[in-house]
């Protein structure tokens, strides 16, 4: 949870397996009270719209919605990609390859080039599939970012990829999702919070005992 007022930035971070739903409002609440706003007083909401565990994504999108509808505010939709590559974007890279380790042996992945006043741009869609499915968008060099590449470190061997050991560990941050989400409301691309959408890029979650069998003889 993030909350930036003019160029101040209040931050709170932890990585949960379960207790989303519990701690999101109460990490809320904390926010606001150190930085002294109310939501009414806030220009709006950024969201994460995943791609990502379903019900992660499902509680990242309520959670939005319900603040949202109740103090009157626009959101602005952030995918969990565009946070990861924007955090090496801002510091100093031109292209970047986000990966999320999406389970049951595939990847969440999207390229990325910096933008002056989007902060940055899609050069690809975002996608899942197997780790040898992931490609540079385009030609130059690109930063790595995202726990994809630590969970399949082949990845890094992608020509024209940069990856170090600290971003192959990445979360998407919420400092990124705030960050991005005050441009996007900065530039009248807020959504009324019933056009808030999920991005699962899947609609199935688990495998199957047939299938995970097949997936180790590959």
């Amino acid at each position: 949870m993030a909350l930036l007022v003019g160029h101040e930035l209040t931050e709170r971070f932890t990585e949960l397996r379960q207790g989303h739903s519990e701690q999101v409002l109460a990490m809320v609440e904390a926010v606001l009270a150190e930085a002294q706003v109310s939501l009414s007083m806030l220009d709006g909401i950024a969201a994460s719209i995943g791609p990502g565990s379903f019900t992660g994504v499902r509680i990242s999108v309520a959670v939005a919605q319900g603040l949202a509808f109740g103090a009157n505010l626009r959101v602005a939709a952030v995918t969990t990609l565009e946070a990861l590559a924007y955090h090496v974007m801002r510091n100093g890279a031109s292209q970047a390859l986000a990966c999320l380790d999406a389970r049951m042996g595939e990847v969440y992945w999207g390229g990325f080039i910096a933008h002056a006043t989007r902060g940055l741009l899609p050069s690809s869609n975002p996608q899942v599939g197997p780790p040898d499915s992931v490609i540079l968008p385009g030609p130059g060099v690109y930063r790595g970012i995202g726990r994809g590449f630590a969970a399949y470190p082949v990845l890094a061997a992608l020509p024209g990829l940069v990856v170090d050991a600290v971003d192959s560990h990445a979360l998407p941050h919420a400092r990124e999702f705030a960050l991005l989400g005050a441009l996007r409301l900065a530039s009248q691309e807020g959504l009324d919070p019933a056009e808030l959408c999920p991005l699962y890029l899947r609609d199935k979650v688990a495998l199957t005992e047939a299938e995970r069998r097949q997936k180790q003889l590959q």
